[in-house]
């Protein structure tokens, strides 16, 4: 990676520490994040532009998440609501912590290099938006707190996946034309082509894995924190069978 690549990165993630920083208002917090992903979205065009001449500048790799905790599930579907929205592929593993006893989820995202930073900056910044704005939420009398709450982070991961696809659409329309070479949106193409065959090389023969079925009446609410979340755009042990989300 070069000076300028982490000049570039180190901007973005000082931009999202100040968002995600108590003290700033509301709308400092939408201002820094709407610059960062602004720089993140022409990163990423600039990063595949890059590597269409110079492939070893931004190769195909996977990068692991530990997902811990409470909700692990639910924090899993908001990493691959990213994951997928930023083209790249996925795939986890249900394992038994052997310190405390208890179910977490290995997670291991394939796509190229710099896809993969801003999926984990993304994801580090959304997560602690998602938990914090779950906590405040309040589910109607007598109902679950928790089926309440997985809900919400349902709907919140629904719709920042369709915001980070539209922004990512947005970035790309507008990309400059590049001449005498691909066009941004055929480099991006072939980029997602080759991460698929990359992840099915890794894993031939996994399985989807099945629709959750929650029952908490949370979806609107985390739906509407979804369209609130600053994600910039334009507002911009034992182990079981791995499966493919």
């Amino acid at each position: 990676m070069t000076t300028n690549q982490n000049l570039k990165l180190a901007t973005i993630k000082a931009l999202l520490a100040k968002a995600e920083d108590p003290a700033a208002s509301p709308e400092e917090a939408q201002a820094y994040f709407t610059r960062a992903a602004t720089l993140m979205a022409k990163y990423g065009i600039e990063q595949a532009m890059l590597a269409e001449a110079r492939p070893e500048t931004d190769e195909l790799t996977y990068r692991s998440f530990d997902i811990k905790g409470k909700y692990v599930p639910d924090r899993a579907a908001l990493l691959f609501s990213i994951t997928h929205a930023l083209g790249a592929q996925g795939i986890y593993w249900s394992r038994i912590d052997r310190e405390g006893g208890k179910r977490y989820r290995k997670i291991k995202v394939y796509a190229h290099q710099s896809t993969l930073d801003r999926i984990e900056m993304l994801f580090s910044s959304l997560q602690l938006q998602a938990l914090n704005g779950m906590a405040k939420a309040r589910p109607m009398y007598g109902e679950s707190v928790t089926a309440y709450r997985k809900s919400w982070m349902a709907g919140f991961s629904s719709t920042v996946r369709k915001r980070l696809a539209e922004a990512e659409e947005a970035a790309l329309q507008e990309a400059p034309a590049q001449a005498g070479g691909s066009g941004a949106e055929l480099v991006l193409v072939k980029r997602e082509a080759a991460v698929e065959r990359f992840f099915k090389q890794a894993h031939p023969e996994v399985k989807a894995s099945p629709r959750r079925r929650l029952t908490g009446n949370g979806w609107h609410d985390g739906r509407a924190a979804g369209e609130r979340a600053d994600i910039g755009g334009r507002r911009l042990g034992r182990e079981r069978k791995a499966l493919a989300v």
